[in-house]
């Protein structure tokens, strides 16, 4: 049985994921800085952060808000200067939280050099970096891909007269891993953050990087006649094998960890991607924020589901790193709508339902993966016309949801509860103006409760979300068993609560979340012998839980 002791400095602390354009804006630009994240280290650390994961910030068009990178060794104006991500990367250092950098690696922006040179001809050295492909007879795409932000997933190039290949925005092409060359030329890009002194890297949409042998034409799954790219692409075999060389050629040696994107990884997969014999140290795989989501390609066809669909998802991605790897615990990203919408039914109480999950979240074996805002616990934002939505995966699920014959309204509606914006308005600060995030008008309208739902007024509210995150996480880095111990479901066939059990050497903690508008109940014999550690509703009776109560039995020493 694993002590706290025997693990690494990532698995005992909290990561926080900071999306720089919203995070603070020290520039009265409307956008946030990286100067504006170095400011709040002393509040991440007040959470318990020991790593933050910041989104693209490199020099890019922002198509895609940086995930379309017009080149890797430099910091996008916008954000500030090299020279301010250097300081943020040491004086994180010093103050004990790491910079985590996001690396994009399955496609580029069409304004980078590399691919500004493969489109030049097909004969240029950089002529293979990307994935060119010949139309077909009739002069039409190489075959019925869709994109996943929507439309076909290919777009000519007249320079070459040749299709190339976009999983996501047509702005950005997808990379040729096939080319030993290009290989090279990203694991050098690693190496020079990884020179610099940053903590790890997270890997966006690792899973599209391999591409199979032969492209051909799937079924059409829509009105519009394609075939998902993801169906035809995710997880080829001889991924992994590229993935080992990056291991070896970036992390081998490095006191760093690494994260990938895993869009499509079961959790009976991931004993080859994790561990020691794994490609990462922890794996991002979404079987369990897809519950509620369906097909996470078409908001349009959001799932029905049960709690039961959730647990068993957690659960099983729990058993798959009981003994190999590490998990990492997370309900929100910047590609997620606010937890407190996607889990709960409309008219939750958000405060209570955010305590509640958030229990559920730092209480779990692994390193837990806050986004920011999380811990202030508000809901999706109130969009009232799909022109106030910045995303393009958005805008092209809204076009998508028309086509197959939803009306506007409903599907304004699919985007107000799914749409990736609904987690990038602007960090809720104080009560002022555009809520403490900038002087200037921000890029995405600020959240309408931030008057009460920002960090001042929530530290000054010992009942607060922030405060129980805090009180959370104090707990969670004092107890062994919530650092290493062992996880065990309890309570599997119960539609109201999660409960689970984290046993270590010499203590143990019971957790339960009623994640219901009603009453439940328990059997008290679960906590027998146990002093409560927490209640998010102050003090409670064994056996029972208020609609959204959250609490944490513990015993022995911690």
């Amino acid at each position: 049985m694993l002590k706290a002791s025997d693990l690494k400095w990532w698995q005992k602390t909290i990561a926080y994921e900071v999306y720089p354009k919203s995070f603070l804006d020290t520039k009265g630009q409307g956008t946030g800085t990286i100067a504006g994240i170095a400011s709040k280290l002393d509040y991440l650390r007040s959470l318990g952060v020991g790593a933050i994961w910041i989104t693209p910030c490199y020099k890019s068009p922002m198509v895609d808000n940086g995930y379309d990178i017009e080149d890797y060794y430099a910091i996008d104006e916008s954000f500030g200067t090299m020279e301010d991500m250097d300081a943020l990367i040491n004086e994180g250092n010093e103050k004990g939280v790491r910079v985590v950098m996001d690396l994009v690696f399955n496609h580029t922006s069409d304004q980078c050099p590399w691919f500004v040179e493969s489109r030049a001809s097909r004969d240029n050295p950089k002529a293979d970096w990307y994935i060119w492909r010949d139309a077909k007879p009739d002069g039409s795409a190489p075959t019925n891909w869709r994109s996943i932000f929507g439309g076909s997933a290919w777009e000519w190039c007249k320079e070459r007269q040749q299709y190339y290949l976009h999983t996501f925005a047509k702005q950005q092409p997808d990379v040729n891993w096939e080319c030993p060359e290009l290989r090279r030329a990203l694991f050098d890009v690693a190496n020079f953050w990884a020179d610099k002194g940053v903590g790890g890297f997270r890997i966006d949409a690792i899973t599209y990087i391999k591409k199979p042998a032969v492209f051909e034409d799937g079924p059409a799954d829509g009105e519009d006649g394609l075939y998902p790219v993801h169906a035809a692409t995710a997880n080829t075999p001889g991924i992994l094998d590229f993935l080992h060389e990056f291991k070896a050629a970036v992390c081998d040696g490095r006191d760093i960890f690494t994260v990938g994107e895993a869009n499509g990884v079961s959790a009976d997969e991931l004993d080859v991607w994790v561990g020691e014999n794994g490609v990462f140290d922890l794996l991002f795989e979404f079987s369990h924020t897809h519950v509620p989501m369906g097909d996470a390609e078409l908001w349009c066809r959001p799932a029905t589901w049960t709690l039961t669909d959730l647990k068993r998802a957690l659960s099983a991605s729990q058993a798959s790193t009981a003994t190999n790897g590490w998990y990492p615990a997370f309900f929100e990203n910047h590609d997620q709508p606010r937890s407190t919408v996607n889990f709960f039914p409309a008219g939750t109480p958000v405060k209570p339902a955010s305590k509640a999950l958030g229990t559920v979240l730092l209480m779990q074996r692994g390193t837990p993966f806050v986004m920011q805002g999380e811990e202030l616990g508000y809901g999706n934002a109130e969009w009232s016309s799909p022109d106030e939505f910045d995303d393009v995966q958005t805008k092209g699920q809204y076009e998508f949801a028309l086509s197959e014959g939803d009306t506007p309204e409903q599907a304004l509606a699919a985007c107000r509860r799914f749409s990736r914006d609904n987690a990038r308005t602007p960090m809720q600060w104080d009560a002022s103006a555009y809520a403490g995030f900038s002087t200037a008008k921000p890029w995405l309208p600020v959240h309408e409760g931030y008057a009460e739902e920002n960090v001042e007024a929530e530290t000054a509210d010992p009942a607060s979300t922030l405060s129980w995150y805090r009180k959370l996480a104090a707990l969670r880095l004092s107890r062994d068993e919530l650092l290493a111990g062992d996880y065990a479901e309890l309570m599997a066939e119960s539609e109201q609560v999660y409960a689970y059990r984290r046993q270590g050497e010499k203590s143990a903690a019971v957790v339960l979340a009623n994640l219901s508008n009603e009453a439940a109940t328990y059997d008290a014999a679960l906590v027998e012998g146990m002093e409560l550690l927490a209640g998010s509703h102050g003090e409670t009776e064994l056996g029972a839980l208020r609609p959204l109560e959250a609490v944490v039995f513990g015993t022995g020493e911690a």
